[in-house]
């Protein structure tokens, strides 16, 4: 078990996404981000499965098959897609459909995923490291289409304008346009 490690991580990745939130005019978010990964359901865990070049919970639901962190995690954290699945009022079958996200979340899911592909990647990372991460993720139907556009605009935008620039956007236009665009 690797507690002071994990703290570390953790509170690092927390710093760095509050730092972003605050360039972008995001200062709540950036106060309240993650506060739930010192809670005892994930901190614990966090700590018991942790290895310091990827997300515990990934370990945790090697494991077991799933992870509880993760579970928690999500669903109190509105800066994550999963957060925002609810009920179909349209199909029979009450499937579970993706909801769009309000910008400001977007936003943060966005500074979210820079901050985690710096902590992971360290010296390794560059601006386009969060754009390939996602790449390589299955977003089909879990990720409402919108809420999927703004993500990868802004990634993208990254990517081929750096940071500086991606922020001043995001501060300048982002909030402004809403998904029109991003």
């Amino acid at each position: 078990m690797s507690i002071i490690k994990h703290f570390a991580t953790i509170t690092k990745h927390k710093c760095m996404v509050m730092k972003s939130c605050f360039r972008v005019g995001l200062y709540r978010q950036g106060l309240l981000h993650d506060l739930s990964k010192y809670s005892f359901e994930e901190f614990m865990i966090g700590a018991n499965y942790y290895q310091g070049k990827r997300s515990p919970n990934d370990a945790e639901r090697e494991e077991h098959g799933y992870s509880s962190a993760w579970l928690h995690h999500k669903g109190r954290n509105k800066h994550h897609y999963e957060y925002w699945m609810d009920y179909s009022v349209i199909s029979i079958n009450e499937k579970i459909v993706p909801v769009e996200m309000p910008i400001k979340y977007v936003i943060e899911m966005f500074l979210d995923r820079v901050a985690a592909s710096k902590v992971y990647e360290k010296e390794k990372y560059t601006d386009s490291s969060a754009y390939e991460y996602f790449m390589k993720g299955n977003y089909q139907g879990l990720m409402h289409v919108k809420t999927h556009r703004a993500l990868k605009s802004l990634l993208m935008r990254l990517k081929e304008c750096g940071e500086k620039e991606t922020y001043s956007y995001i501060k300048k236009k982002a909030f402004l346009d809403e998904y029109k665009g991003i």
